[in-house]
């Protein structure tokens, strides 16, 4: 049995579903990862599973047991949120024990237990600092704590880590999923950052329009695009309408070729920047450079083939030609994905 289970979930605003009939199962000591454009309905979906926005149908359950009419605070769930919301008035260790003195645990235990969890999110000795004097990590890593203190058995997190700085917020995802496997938490977190979500997830829920797109593991989602939106989602540009005919996709770039298994008929293609292959001009499909992206271990280079629509390639920098240059490109069949 599922510890989480969203049971065809409804949200309407306005007439309009913004939570469209959404069946989601997350098991104990599971990390999943929502993710999708503004819009797409993966924040209320954290809501209605916290008890904060009631769905207009279908049921939400907890270790089997319907929890739709149960109020927030009697769910036992934890809620970390995108801003923090700690409490300025209050220091260090007095944020982190909040939902200790609300279930009435005694100053010791809460003492004990605050010392712990400022210990494990990196923070130890801290229980006397002022909230203002935090920095932006040092607000995450209490925020946290403070989440997990009563011991949830569901921790949710909105958008963990929107408010930090790129290094920062890359450190401390893998400081997070360490963490989250030390303790075996359950977690169902929302986020509009890819690389967050792959870092973090055992599974990825990619949401459109109130439904779910595709859910599976990180590398299934990644590798295997369930069609167009999810693949240009992902950050894939490479992505044409074409018609697969045996092993060869027909797409305004020419025939490419497809693994001999691909679905047949009108179909989607992905190709990967990995490939799109420079060759010498002259040969394959005649392409102008007319931009280069330094990406830190690669460089992509923008490619216009003719009228037909770009193409995005990636090669080392000491091998990438300069803007104006004209090359040719030839296709990997093990980088091309034909999609839904």
């Amino acid at each position: 049995m599922p510890l989480l289970e969203l049971d065809r979930a409804t949200v309407r605003f306005g007439g309009r579903a913004v939570l469209d009939a959404v069946d989601l199962k997350v098991a104990e000591h599971e990390v999943v990862c929502v993710l999708g454009p503004s819009g797409s309905g993966k924040s209320t979906l954290l809501r209605v599973v916290a008890g904060l926005r009631p769905p207009d149908s279908g049921r939400v359950l907890l270790d089997g047991r319907d929890q739709t009419r149960v109020p927030a605070h009697r769910r036992g769930v934890g809620l970390m949120f995108q801003d923090h919301q700690l409490f300025p008035q209050r220091d260090v260790g007095r944020n982190v024990a909040f939902g200790l003195r609300m279930r009435g645990d005694g100053k010791d235990r809460q003492a004990e237990r605050v010392a712990e969890l400022l210990e494990l999110v990196g923070l130890p000795g801290a229980a006397g600092r002022a909230v203002a004097g935090l920095s932006g990590g040092e607000q995450q890593r209490v925020a946290l704590a403070r989440a997990l203190a009563p011991r949830p058995r569901l921790l949710m997190l909105d958008e963990p880590l929107g408010q930090l700085d790129r290094s920062l917020r890359e450190r401390l995802v893998v400081e997070l999923r360490e963490l989250f496997g030390r303790l075996g938490t359950t977690v169902l977190a929302v986020t509009h950052d890819q690389g967050e979500a792959f870092a973090l997830a055992d599974r990825v829920v990619v949401m459109r329009d109130g439904r779910i797109a595709q859910a599976g593991t990180p590398l299934d989602v990644w590798q295997r695009p369930a069609d167009a939106f999810v693949a240009r989602f992902l950050g894939f540009d490479n992505v044409v309408a074409a018609t697969v005919q045996g092993a060869v996709a027909v797409t305004p770039w020419g025939k490419l070729p497809v693994p001999g298994d691909a679905p047949q008929g009108a179909r989607s293609v992905l190709v990967r920047p990995a490939g799109v292959r420079l060759t010498a001009d002259g040969t394959g499909l005649s392409c102008t450079v007319s931009a280069r992206t330094f990406q830190g271990t690669h460089v992509t280079v923008h490619l216009q083939p003719g009228d037909g629509p770009r193409l995005a390639a990636a090669c080392a920098l000491r091998e990438a030609p300069a803007v104006g240059d004209t090359v040719g490109v030839e296709f990997d069949a093990a980088e091309t994905v034909v999609l839904g």
